[in-house]
């Protein structure tokens, strides 16, 4: 796997413009959809409107509060790799803007999706260590396809596309970076389409999912805190797959 640098003096104007409007996009429409953990990683981190986040001054409080940092990598890399990032505490991250003619949909995630989207939550300790574990997890079992599998499944509908009970109102609150980084997903997801249902392992692992739509299912975690107290079920569903791997050969 190839790690850069960001080349921070390289950014154009029209990428300084493109994260300018897909920061004020969001922040307009994550009051009363975002959950409040994500809101306050937003202000501790202190990303703004009219610059384009430096790697280097951001791994600079995720160190201070978490121990974790920021790579920066050409696009979406390995199972292995990634795993790996995660377990070591860091967290890959393209450098990359999309153009202004591709403000809404994008194939593959760019920067604002992977620094806005995951990096707030990046000052969590929960969420933090889920993450650890999850990379360690992952690292054992990353050249099993059926593990892998059921590995992406709980980060899709975790990392990527969670929900959050609020603790005050009782209402469903956006965790999820595939959902915080987009304007139409986040108004989708809180909306009357999609079924949100409890966040339950087992069904989390279950459940399929597609890349190229919006989620038809979000699961709804109660606390971040019972992300990490998954893991051993992940755990014995990965060791029942690997059984069944080691039968059938």
């Amino acid at each position: 796997m190839t790690l850069l640098h960001q080349a921070y003096d390289q950014y154009t104007a029209e990428d300084r413009q493109v994260w300018q409007l897909l920061f004020e996009r969001q922040l307009q429409a994550l009051p009363g959809r975002a959950a409040p953990e994500f809101m306050a990683g937003l202000a501790c981190i202190g990303f703004t409107a009219d610059c384009i986040p430096d790697f280097r001054q951001t791994n600079q409080v995720l160190r201070r509060l978490t121990g974790w940092e920021l790579v920066a990598v050409p696009g979406i890399v390995d199972d292995a790799a990634f795993f790996g990032l995660l377990a070591a505490r860091r967290f890959p991250a393209t450098t990359w803007l999309r153009k202004l003619a591709e403000l809404d949909y994008l194939e593959e995630p760019d920067m604002f999706h992977d620094v806005f989207g995951h990096v707030p939550l990046l000052t969590n300790p929960d969420f933090c260590r889920f993450l650890h574990q999850l990379g360690h997890l992952g690292t054992l079992h990353a050249s099993d396809a059926d593990a892998v599998e059921l590995l992406a499944r709980l980060y899709w509908f975790t990392v990527e596309f969670g929900l959050l009970r609020d603790a005050g109102s009782g209402a469903a609150r956006i965790y999820g970076a595939g959902i915080l980084s987009s304007a139409g997903e986040t108004r989708y997801s809180l909306g009357p389409e999609p079924r949100r249902q409890p966040f339950d392992v087992a069904r989390v692992l279950d459940t399929a999912f597609r890349k190229d739509v919006f989620q038809t299912d979000y699961f709804v975690l109660d606390s971040l805190d019972q992300l990490p107290a998954t893991l051993p079920r992940v755990q014995r569903a990965l060791r029942r797959v690997a059984c069944l791997s080691e039968a059938g050969r």
